[in-house]
């Protein structure tokens, strides 16, 4: 495994010289203002489902790490929210050890399988069209989530992992009860939730789909936590579940060629965090394959637009949100990828001059920009990649401080419809642009290959003052709009200084090229005007609406926050 730790001392030492000043003091009263001592502490936790919330206070309460929850939790959200993540998915996690101030991102993307292509999607010298590419079993990457898992609870875990299972394993063999929102997606008409292996789940032994308030079982899940309790990462990835997760890849229509030593061979990466300043914080995110860069190219932006400052209630406020929006999405969606098969201008895409030139642009931005030519950029083929909605954030602290910052997804709603052990497959690589050039036969950043990690939007967000104590923890599930939901809940605390809920709570607003999507009915009528008179006409959001989950440490309490547009809850007991 790759393990290129920075400490969080060096990290503040190159954002010291980045900056160009010394680490910024944080006692003047500014709009979210970071914390003072005492350092946080947990108990917190904020998910989707009340059920994996409690799973995961239960394993703190025992003295477990914030790690050791995040594996309760995600074994749980599994169960009780299918729709979103599961064992079939992947994840980005962020970690944040309070002893050392370290911080880790840990990078669970699923790989295409070893056979993979640039033309995976292809058919008779054509791309497939999105839905059947999604159905197929073309779509479904080595499983990242449960080896990350593993690998970070080895580094950062105090109870054996043989004992954070057993909510999970109880509620899939006596059952739980289906919620409003999942019975929603059973009855949706998203074509996963038509799939054979659906309906056979889905469907009561009267014949009709379960409602909310009905009691659902499954006795496979149940077995396949029990084995992963047992067996660790290995009972997914060899043996009977892998062989079953071969099998319903390999079925019609259009089978894929994932392997028993695809699932095997699949490694998570251990790497340094992406950290920059903002304001008097530090922002810190997964380096690419996640598009977290993106995020902090925003923020980067927003530092230079004075309009940002106006305030949540201001017309030209979300002007200038809307049109950084258009800017970040146009040099993400050209520059970012695997940085093991594609040159990802990192430092460019920062670079304070070039950052300075995009944000120049803010003012009079019209239309559907072009991406920059950022410093050490290599102009790639334009993109086309889709990235639909099926994903959830949590957010951990334990007792001594560590956190964690975790997005999990199975990539659509019900990952591929295709199942396998009890949980549903990925259809993660449907997140690789389906056309590996444009029409001048530039390759794609995010073209298909062996081995390769898909360009996801994920992008769970940790915030440091400039002393290296911890500020906040935040992340969204979303697609593509996850970076739109991020940048609005970070601006809505650490500019606007907003308790979190009330950020969380804030419009969403997400502008990428022509499309426009947003909470139309929660803009104010001035708002939606202004919006309209700069070419950004409010239409209703089309993509996953967000799930914000965080936690933001405000002079010795908690200041928790977990998305009324979902299921989910913030608990500190």
């Amino acid at each position: 495994m790759r393990r290129p730790i920075r400490t969080l001392a060096s990290t503040l030492a190159v954002i010291g010289l980045l900056a160009g000043c010394a680490p910024v003091a944080t006692t003047a009263p500014t709009p979210g203002e970071a914390p003072a001592a005492p350092p946080a502490r947990g108990p917190f936790v904020a998910a989707a489902n009340p059920l994996a919330v409690e799973a995961g206070l239960r394993v703190l309460n025992a003295g477990g790490s914030a790690v050791d929850a995040a594996v309760a939790i995600q074994a749980v959200l599994g169960l009780v929210e299918p729709q979103s993540s599961g064992l079939g998915g992947g994840a980005f996690m962020m970690h944040f050890d309070a002893a050392t101030g370290d911080i880790t991102a840990y990078d669970g993307r699923e790989t295409a399988p070893a056979s993979a292509t640039p033309e995976l999607f292809f058919e008779n010298g054509r791309p497939l069209n999105f839905r059947d590419a999604v159905l197929s079993g073309r779509s479904t990457g080595a499983p990242g989530a449960v080896p990350m898992l593993a690998q970070a609870q080895k580094d950062h875990g105090r109870l054996p992992w043989s004992e954070l299972f057993a909510d999970a394993e109880r509620l899939a063999r006596d059952g739980f009860v289906v919620s409003p929102r999942l019975a929603g997606m059973i009855s949706s008409s998203a074509p996963q939730a038509a799939t054979p292996d659906a309906r056979a789940y889905f469907t009561r032994p009267d014949g009709q789909p379960y409602q909310a308030g009905d009691t659902l079982r499954n006795p496979a899940y149940a077995e396949t936590v029990s084995a992963i309790a047992r067996d660790g990462a290995a009972a997914l990835q060899t043996g009977r579940i892998a062989r079953e997760i071969v099998q319903a890849v390999r079925r019609d229509p259009r089978p894929g060629a994932l392997t028993e030593a695809d699932i095997a061979g699949y490694e998570p990466l251990e790497r340094g965090a992406l950290c920059r300043p903002y304001r008097v914080y530090v922002v810190c995110v997964p380096p690419p394959p996640s598009s977290g860069l993106a995020l902090l190219q925003l923020l980067a932006m927003a530092e230079k637009t004075p309009d940002i400052q106006r305030g949540p209630n201001s017309p030209e406020a979300w002007v200038a949100f809307g049109r950084l929006q258009k800017l970040m999405y146009a040099d993400r969606d050209r520059y970012v990828g695997d940085p093991a098969f594609a040159r990802v201008p990192v430092q460019g895409l920062l670079d304070d001059g070039y950052v300075a030139s995009r944000a120049a642009l803010v003012p009079g931005l019209r239309g559907a920009p072009e991406a920059g030519n950022p410093p050490g950029g290599v102009f790639t083929g334009a993109d086309a990649t889709r990235e639909p909605a099926g994903t959830s954030h949590f957010v951990v602290v334990d007792a001594q401080g560590n956190a964690v910052s975790m997005t999990t997804t199975v990539e659509s709603i019900f990952g591929s419809g295709r199942m396998a052990g009890g949980f549903f497959l990925n259809n993660q690589l449907t997140d690789f642009s389906l056309t590996p050039t444009d029409a001048q036969g530039r390759p794609a950043a995010n073209a298909v290959a062996a081995g390769k990690r898909p360009r996801s939007s994920m992008s769970p967000v940790i915030v440091l003052d400039r002393q290296g104590r911890f500020v906040a923890a935040l992340g969204s599930p979303g697609g593509n709009s996850i970076l739109a939901y991020n940048a609005k809940a970070l601006i809505g605390v650490l500019d606007w200084g907003l308790p979190l809920q009330q950020a969380f709570d804030l419009p969403n607003l997400v502008v990428r090229g022509e499309s426009v999507g947003a909470d139309t009915a929660l803009f104010d009528p001035a708002v939606r005007d202004a919006l309209a008179e700069a070419g950004m006409a409010l239409r209703p959001n089309a993509s996953e609406t967000s799930g914000l989950h965080g936690a933001v440490w405000r002079n010795g309490r908690w200041d928790g926050g977990a998305d009324t547009r979902r299921e989910g809850v913030a608990r500190t007991q």
